[in-house]
């Protein structure tokens, strides 16, 4: 998979950008400010529907600009689709296929797939257990774009039942439909469920793998899936060797509404919601300690980038290479983490890299430069294109 052209309109520091790409390594060449990092978030947005630099779209539209968009030709096992999206102030995102609307943004989920490391990563280890959730349903959701309109229903719901719980101790409240939000919680949540599980199951090992490559010297790492369901799950469900079962779900949702009875009271007192995925962790682990608590600078660094490098390699496992996107990472490397992330993309169909300076993009990575820098016009600063040597 690679993308064969990208445009922007209006998208952060950048009033216009179109450029045609290429496979190989491509690397966005600027200093630190002028607005490379905008157009691999770009991509990242059509890929995931998000942002990894910020939780709102706000600051996605440019300064005085009610809409934003992107669009962009991705070219799959010698096939061609053309995506793009409109990103709207005050108003519904829309989203086109081919020049044709789709009924909502997340039915692009898929067409484009990438694995984004950024700076911001060291949060994933070091951070909240909402950074280690958004990591996993944005790669389950690379893998099954069906699973994006699971996670709406489930996050529709969860709204709605913590709206019911925070009136329960009002006067004459009437709770009489708890029972049924229990009900689509369980239904919308157990899905969820069955596939973070298998879907952890599927990575440690590329986890495991990438951290012995790039830290061979320290403790053996693994993932390990964390429930709110605690001890009332059944025990082979601990175990992240098993295979999964076609009974997942259905196991998971009856235990989901006996959790949901047990904790009935303590969730009327606190008037929030106190089971589910939106409560669930990804355990870290070095050795046999957790890597948030034990691990160095230096083991988080691996640890981040492990999860990264896994992640490619389960996409790559499943018949098709994800367009790698590095964003100024190879600065903030060893020479060792550096090399091991050389090498996993010197063998990827595409790699976008940004970087302050060339002698930060390993030698070995041979890669085209397009120069980026910031410009004064009658608009305020914006981002430009700008010709810039290419490595002989």
């Amino acid at each position: 998979m690679f993308v064969r052209a990208l445009s922007l309109r209006d998208f952060r520091s950048w009033d216009t950008f179109s450029h045609d790409l290429e496979p190989g390594r491509t690397v966005f060449l600027g200093a630190n400010g002028n607005g490379k990092t905008n157009l691999l978030e770009a991509l990242g947005y059509l890929s995931t529907l998000s942002s990894h630099r910020v939780s709102t779209e706000a600051p996605l539209l440019r300064i005085g600009s009610s809409k934003a968009q992107i669009g962009a030709a991705v070219v799959n096992s010698g096939r061609e689709l053309t995506v793009d999206i409109e990103l709207n102030q005050g108003v519904a995102n829309r989203a086109r296929i081919n020049r044709s609307p789709a009924r909502r943004p997340r039915e692009i989920l898929g067409i484009l797939r990438t694995v984004l490391f950024a700076p911001e990563d060291l949060a994933l280890v070091r951070g909240d257990p909402s950074e280690r959730r958004r990591f996993l349903d944005e790669l389950l959701t690379a893998r099954l774009p069906r699973m994006a309109a699971v996670r709406s229903d489930y996050e529709r719901v969860l709204r709605q039942r913590s709206a019911l719980l925070k009136t329960a101790n009002r006067a004459r409240a009437d709770l009489s439909t708890l029972d049924v939000w229990d009900g689509h919680l369980a239904a919308h949540g157990s899905v969820l469920l069955a596939e973070r599980f298998k879907l952890v199951n599927d990575l440690l090992p590329h986890v495991a793998q990438s951290y012995r490559s790039i830290a061979p010297e320290s403790r053996p790492a693994g993932v390990r899936y964390k429930s709110s369901l605690g001890d009332s799950l059944p025990p082979e469900f601990l175990d992240v060797t098993r295979a999964p079962a076609l009974d997942d779900q259905e196991v998971l949702e009856a235990v989901f509404l006996q959790e949901l009875s047990n904790v009935r009271q303590k969730e009327i007192d606190r008037g929030v919601c106190l089971v589910g995925p939106h409560r669930d962790d990804l355990e870290l682990i070095l050795g046999t300690e957790p890597a948030k608590s034990f691990a160095s600078h230096g083991e988080s660094w691996s640890f981040a980038l492990s999860l990264r490098l896994g992640s490619f390699e389960l996409l790559r496992s499943d018949g098709t290479d994800p367009v790698l996107l590095l964003d100024d990472v190879f600065a903030e490397l060893d020479r060792r983490r550096r090399t091991a992330l050389a090498s996993v993309a010197a063998g990827a169909e595409q790699v976008l890299i940004t970087a302050a300076v060339a002698e930060d993009v390993p030698p070995e990575l041979e890669a085209r430069r397009i120069g980026i820098e910031m410009v004064d016009t009658e608009q305020g600063r914006i981002s430009r294109v700008v010709p810039v040597a290419q490595p002989e």
